[in-house]
């Protein structure tokens, strides 16, 4: 039997790292399954993803700490994982598009995530949660509570240990502790339309517009709203026969499908931060 991992670094371009990679995962008899790099030339800097698998169970942490004297010698920022599927807290609001397409996905087997909870502060999206035999938490959320429902936030994240939470929709901006406590692990989307058309009814302002081209972001979440790395971006052309009603349709359609890549991707280790920016592995 084989056990999956996978390798993430990133480095200043300097020759001899892909020999030093492979020829470590040769030592440790260890099979590469898949390969991918960037050179980003712009700037100097290597990108790498490397999945292998090892004929004996090894403990990841035991296979980093192995890797340290490699990682020493070119100035490595790297982790070492066990394959395995992130645990996901999602977080909604009113709007059930994202968490059904989500489901949708995690039930199929496509998403390379699981689903362990969903928090919303509102009631609408409980029966589809709970339809899907996911415990569903109801965070009332106020100016004055706002502190106190963040705590209770990260306090479900704990308990479920989940590993990424996943903003589908959720209508709230988070405080800048709680931005600082989910760097790195938290997702949101949102309509591609910011920030030309700010506030309310976004779809109408384009539709007033004359937009032919409509489209969703999914991002890392930081305190700078909707301005976190960009992880996926979907568009579909449309044109003027689309009313605003149509275009939230196609725009809730966009949405799911960049939402959903981007948790993919996240899962299997294939997004590498590069400054405000990401490479992605696709």
């Amino acid at each position: 039997m084989s056990h999956p991992y996978t390798l993430t670094l990133s480095c200043q371009e300097l020759p001899g790292i892909v020999k030093a990679v492979s020829s470590f995962l040769f030592e440790h008899d260890c099979d590469i399954v898949e390969h991918q790099q960037f050179d980003d030339t712009a700037r100097g800097q290597l990108f790498l993803r490397t999945a292998f698998v090892c004929a004996e169970d090894t403990d990841a942490e035991r296979l980093a700490a192995a890797f340290r004297t490699v990682a020493d010698a070119f100035g490595m920022t790297y982790q070492v994982t066990r394959d395995q599927p992130q645990r996901v807290l999602v977080m909604v609001s009113k709007l059930g598009h994202c968490l059904n397409d989500l489901i949708f996905r995690w039930r199929a087997g496509s998403l390379g995530a699981e689903l362990v909870a969903v928090v919303s502060n509102h009631e609408d999206l409980r029966s589809m949660a709970e339809a899907a035999g996911l415990p569903f938490f109801h965070v009332s959320l106020t100016a004055a509570t706002k502190r106190e429902a963040e705590e209770r936030l990260l306090e479900l994240v704990d308990g479920y240990r989940a590993d990424l939470v996943v903003l589908a929709r959720y209508m709230q901006v988070l405080s800048e502790e709680t931005c600082t406590a989910l760097k790195g692990r938290a997702i949101n989307i949102h309509h591609s339309f910011l920030p030309g058309f700010k506030g309310a009814k976004p779809y109408h302002q384009a539709f007033d517009r004359g937009v032919k081209l409509v489209g969703a972001t999914a991002h890392y979440v930081t305190s700078d709203l909707d301005e976190g790395p960009i992880i996926e971006q979907e568009v579909i052309r449309i044109d003027h026969t689309y009313d605003p009603r149509a275009l939230a349709t196609v725009g809730q359609d966009a949405e799911a499908l960049a939402l959903s890549r981007a948790v993919r991707w996240h899962s299997e280790r294939r997004v590498l931060l590069n400054g405000h920016s990401t490479v992605v592995f696709r």
